[in-house]
């Protein structure tokens, strides 16, 4: 009996083939069913075991009636099909902080392990942590190579990774590495709350930057979400109302109150 063939699947299947009047190929393809199913499932959870997502975040669980102005949910449906990652397209989203870059993407990514393509989230501050280290024990070339093996890439916190790239002067170099490496040959995405045309101002390297903007903007798909910020929203739906105060008096009428 082959590997993931249960005997219960085996006598479902001989029942509804003889109820059925099954041809042998149809018995054939029923036997073998749930096998395939078996090996297709374990897959999709090792892609998604791999893929290091930081939260249970889907594209069904998404709230697409708060930002329903700023975000396209046709759009993200389309992404969400992972034909941009078969193109090796980029894809560059901006906003602020709370409108739902995080979530949107990490759907998306989800959704392209669902079909196949292999993913890796993480943030901009872990990527360059990891590179950074590799330069202490020689291990640089082999870490990019890591980083550079997925079919979509997923990079968070654009812009929140100052301390790594003020401690070491070459993190920015580190980065363009990987995302050089990419270019073309797989799918990056990108999550900022910087707007693209501010970033040389706030890294300050203009030559790498126009390098970077040059891989990254070539065949990219860039979003701008201008919103209001659901977390925000959400942290004021979960504050304990207010335990109503007195009303404190003025000192003129605490001297007409009468003592007790």
């Amino acid at each position: 009996m082959g590997v993931g063939l249960s005997e219960t699947h085996l006598d479902q299947t001989l029942h509804q083939a003889e109820n059925q009047s099954w041809s042998y190929l149809e018995f054939f393809e029923g036997v073998l069913s749930q096998p395939a199913e078996t090996r297709r499932q374990r897959a999709l959870e090792r892609r998604i075991r791999e893929a290091r997502f930081p939260a249970m975040k889907t594209l069904e669980d998404f709230d697409w009636q708060f930002n329903a102005q700023a975000i396209d949910r046709l759009q993200i449906e389309e992404l969400a099909s992972g034909d941009f990652i078969r193109r090796r397209d980029n894809l560059l989203v901006a906003g602020q902080s709370g409108v739902g870059k995080s979530h949107l993407l990490e759907g998306i990514g989800r959704r392209a392990c669902l079909h196949g393509y292999g993913v890796r989230f993480t943030t901009s501050e872990e990527l360059l942590a990891d590179l950074i280290a590799s330069l202490a024990d020689g291990t640089t070339a082999k870490r990019v190579r890591y980083w550079t093996g997925q079919d979509l890439l997923i990079i968070d916190g654009f812009g929140f990774d100052r301390i790594e790239r003020e401690q070491t002067p070459q993190a920015l170099s580190l980065l363009y590495k990987v995302i050089d490496r990419r270019s073309t040959r797989r799918s990056t995405a990108l999550i900022t709350n910087i707007d693209f045309e501010d970033w040389n101002a706030y890294l300050g390297d203009p030559v790498m930057v126009m390098a970077l903007q040059d891989r990254l903007v070539y065949k990219a798909i860039m979003l701008k979400i201008e919103g209001k910020s659901y977390r925000a929203h959400q942290a004021q739906l979960l504050q304990p109302p207010g335990n109503p105060q007195k009303p404190k008096l003025k000192s003129s009428e605490s001297a007409r109150r009468p003592p007790r």
